[in-house]
């Protein structure tokens, strides 16, 4: 592929994250909150969040497979029209105090999402071999957008309609959706690179995933994706619950989401300099920063701190994990290797997700991120595993 037709597809894959993940942010930030409006029990507050990532979890193998057919551009076309359904059917559900309508809503956005989590792959398949790492961590860069927006745009869509709280955020959810569509149709990725594949093309999915490569790769993606899911869905409500108002709650958010992103435009460099493996560590070691400083207390400084440190290790953690994950199969295995994982991954973020209500409700905030460290503990020792094993081979 020619360069100037390999950097202009990466920056429409950056443009269209950048929308995904302002959605994404929006239901992030007003997801438990609408959902604790509406709820009769503290534990179902953050349904609609746990909601959006059972819509991601369960469509990643149809969206893989859809895609292996009829080709990245009309999956992902698709994916946005998910998006915009769902802005409307939750605004519906708020307006008629339907928790479940609400949750349904928010499932299509998750729809969308799993269409959206192969932004990332087209790239490194648009790029030349120079180019992958950086590539990547570009099109995770368009998240700095909504870092600055997504909060911004939940804030301002909350009150809109007065009484009917939060139904002006996720209108505003089907707008953007729409905007992603249109930029979408201009994607174009050549016959030569795109080339459709059978799901069973390949080898076999349990030679490719008990790969060591790919299991590390794997528990690098769940660490990072569960735990700053876990952190990021229960702030907002442990904020609330320290009577932190939502401008001060949101400003936190938008800390935490340019955190997960701003890293980017550098994260693939230190791939290239030092190792992808050394990266992940540095990801780890930002996570055990965070519980510190959660721990800390609950002023805005500590939630503040520990939400950036958490958004740092994440993007550390995840993009390492994609780079790593794309050595691990050819190009005809793509469809089933990349949906295995990212349907894995966000099994665990609706696991982490819908468990942050209870687990804040049961054992407290503290508590809950004292638990992270066995979990941090054992992705180390996975990289120092496979780290050995790789300069022994």
């Amino acid at each position: 592929m020619l360069q100037n037709t390999m950097h202009r597809q990466v920056f429409i894959l950056a443009s269209s994250q950048s929308l995904f993940q302002t959605i994404s942010v929006m239901v992030m930030t007003i997801g438990g909150l609408a959902g604790a409006n509406i709820a009769n029990t503290p534990t179902l507050a953050t349904l609609p969040i746990a909601s959006m990532f059972l819509g991601t979890a369960m469509m990643m193998f149809p969206a893989s497979m859809w895609m292996a057919k009829v080709g990245r551009r009309n999956g992902f076309l698709c994916g946005a029209l998910l998006g915009i359904s769902g802005g409307i059917i939750a605004a519906v559900g708020i307006i008629y105090s339907s928790l479940y309508l609400l949750a349904l809503g928010t499932f299509c956005v998750g729809a969308y999402q799993s269409f959206a989590q192969f932004y990332r792959f087209a790239a490194s398949e648009v790029a030349d071999d120079a180019f992958r790492s950086r590539a990547i961590s570009f099109v995770m860069a368009g998240g700095v957008v909504a870092a600055l927006i997504g909060p911004v745009l939940a804030r301002f869509g909350g009150p809109l309609f007065n009484h009917l709280e939060y139904v002006g955020s996720f209108l505003i959810i089907t707008i953007v959706s729409l905007i992603a569509m249109g930029i979408l149709s201009r994607l174009h990725i050549p016959d030569q690179v795109e080339i459709k594949t059978s799901f069973s093309a390949g080898r076999p999915w349990p030679k490719i995933v008990f790969q060591p490569m790919y299991l590390v790769a794997l528990l690098g993606a769940i660490t990072g994706y569960g735990i700053m899911i876990l952190g990021m869905t229960a702030t907002p409500i442990a904020m609330h619950h320290a009577h932190h108002e939502l401008g001060t709650i949101t400003t936190v958010i938008q800390l935490h989401v340019l955190g997960m992103f701003l890293p980017s435009f550098f994260t693939g460099n230190l791939i290239v300099r030092f190792g992808v493996l050394k990266v992940m560590f540095a990801g780890l070691l930002l996570f055990a920063c965070y519980i510190a400083f959660a721990l800390s207390g609950l002023q805005f400084y500590s939630f503040a701190i520990s939400l950036v440190l958490l958004g740092v290790g994440w993007n550390f953690l995840f993009i390492g994990s994609t780079s790593l994950l794309t050595r691990t199969y050819t190009h005809e295995e793509k469809a089933k290797a990349q949906a295995i994982n990212d349907m894995t991954v966000f099994v665990v973020g609706l696991i982490c997700s819908f468990s942050a209500g209870a687990l804040l409700d049961i054992i407290g905030w503290k508590v809950m991120n004292m638990a992270l460290i066995p979990w941090l503990v054992i992705t180390a020792l996975s990289l120092v595993w496979l780290s050995k094993k790789t300069q022994n081979d």
